[in-house]
């Protein structure tokens, strides 16, 4: 079974490559957003494992988003991705995923 991932982040050649690097890798399952509105949209059209925040996200915007994910699924994985390559991402999405069913 493949991990769910919904990546949320302003810059769209960014979330472009995010999106590639992870649905390249057979493990994961990854579609992505640019705004709130679209990001909620997807988090209740499907059910994610985990989300990754990207850079550029307001404070606000990210804190609204937080509580609604945490609100509709406790259980859900959120990760503040600040870039750094796919070496950095791989290493974040693994020991998130090490982590369910722990938080």
């Amino acid at each position: 079974m493949k991990v769910r991932i919904l990546y949320i982040g302003r810059n769209k050649e960014i979330l472009q490559t995010i999106l590639r690097l992870l649905n390249k890798d057979e493990r994961w399952k990854a579609e992505g957003a640019s705004d709130d509105e679209e990001a909620i949209e997807l988090f209740h059209r499907h059910k994610f494992d985990i989300i990754l925040l990207g850079p550029g996200l307001e404070k606000e915007s990210e804190n609204k988003l937080r509580a609604l994910f945490k609100f509709h699924n406790p259980d859900i994985i959120i990760i503040q991705h600040y870039g750094g390559g796919s070496g950095l991402l791989n290493n974040e999405l693994l020991r998130a995923i090490s982590s369910f069913g722990k938080n």
